[in-house]
């Protein structure tokens, strides 16, 4: 039964590893580097997963590269005004947290981007692979996903679920499971997950899709409920919680995926270092046993991985709907992560 990391052990993220090799391998390559604190750009307001995950990268980097790495939360445009920005940063100082909101998902329901997600990144890492929780406030009658679907379609567009806003896995997710079960439930975007969970648990919402180091601790203190998990099984962090799959939806599968970038303009030979120190960077057998435990994370992987993630989304997502309505957007796109989930050499 696959586990999954809470918010102490997100903290505690492994990257040491493979990433040790890497880095170090960039400070080879330039003998002066790391000379000044490295910033690590999150693309999302405070109080989510992808915080989490990047709070504890940096904290093992500090540590790894003797020089301070500081998480800098900048929030907007569903993540492209973080991108744009680091994607023209050439201080050779600046990373950025890679999403699958902003790689994979942002170039099919913008127009317009202020960055190339195929060209304007070099793939360093692949930090983690976070399950999809889908909650609801505690006083909606209902205590699992066949209940909260009976609900939904006995209330159509009565019912509204929470993001931290357009584009966003969240978003994504519960796009996707409206899509499986035939709902109509209204989308209300915020401005990140902290004020989103915040209206939740206040009863402003219904429901919300939510990674779930981010909501672990309001679901064991039942000031949310878990109704269903987009692992293909069970968490045994929530053992009663059965899954989407298992509740009436075979093959259901809705996971977020996070890795560390830089920006193309990083140095020829930076990024040949990167590329031998994490190709050497194989988990042993027990640092995989470990990476399970803490919620079946894949750490450090080879940059080649990412991109093998990211075209194979790509792919599937040009092969979908490109109308320029929205949904219809969103809809093509909840159907390119499941072919990925299932395909995928990262998952």
């Amino acid at each position: 039964m696959p586990t999954f990391i809470t918010r102490r052990h997100a903290l505690r993220l492994a990257v040491l590893g493979p990433v040790a090799g890497t880095l170090p391998s960039l400070a080879g390559a330039q003998a002066a580097w790391p000379n000044k604190s490295i910033r690590l750009v999150v693309p999302f307001a405070p109080g989510g997963s992808s915080e989490i995950v990047a709070r504890g990268a940096a904290a093992e980097l500090t540590k790894l590269l003797g020089q301070s790495v500081f998480v800098d939360n900048k929030p907007g445009g569903a993540g492209n005004v973080a991108m744009g920005e680091v994607a023209r940063a050439d201080d050779e100082h600046t990373v950025i947290l890679g999403h699958i909101g902003t790689l994979a998902v942002n170039p099919y329901i913008f127009d317009k981007l202020p960055y190339d997600a195929a060209k304007a990144f070099v793939p360093v890492s692949l930090l983690a692979k976070v399950p999809s929780l889908y909650v609801v406030r505690p006083e909606l009658p209902v205590k699992n996903l066949k209940e909260f679907i009976a609900l939904a379609k006995s209330k159509p567009g009565q019912l509204n679920y929470g993001s931290a806003g357009n584009g966003s896995a969240g978003h994504l997710a519960f796009e996707y499971l409206k899509m499986a079960t035939g709902t109509f439930v209204v989308h209300v975007p915020y401005r990140g997950t902290g004020p989103q969970l915040t209206d939740l648990m206040g009863g402003r919402l219904d429901a919300a899709a939510v990674g779930a180091p981010a909501v672990m601790q309001f679901i064991k203190t039942g000031k949310l409920r878990c109704i269903a998990t987009g692992t293909t099984q069970r968490l045994a962090q929530l053992p009663e919680v059965p899954t989407v799959a298992e509740q009436g939806f075979p093959g259901f599968e809705m996971t977020q995926w996070y890795g560390l970038l830089a920006p193309l303009d990083h140095g020829p030979g930076q990024r040949r270092q990167a590329g031998r120190g994490l190709g050497a960077g194989d988990q042993g057998a027990g640092d995989a046993e470990a990476a399970g435990k803490r919620g079946r994370h894949r750490r450090g992987q080879h940059p080649r991985r990412i991109r093998q993630v990211h075209r194979a989304r790509a792919a599937a997502l040009e092969a979908g709907d490109r109308a320029r309505q929205d949904q219809a957007r969103l809809t093509a796109a909840g159907a390119a992560a499941r072919r990925y989930s299932v395909s995928s050499p990262c998952a």
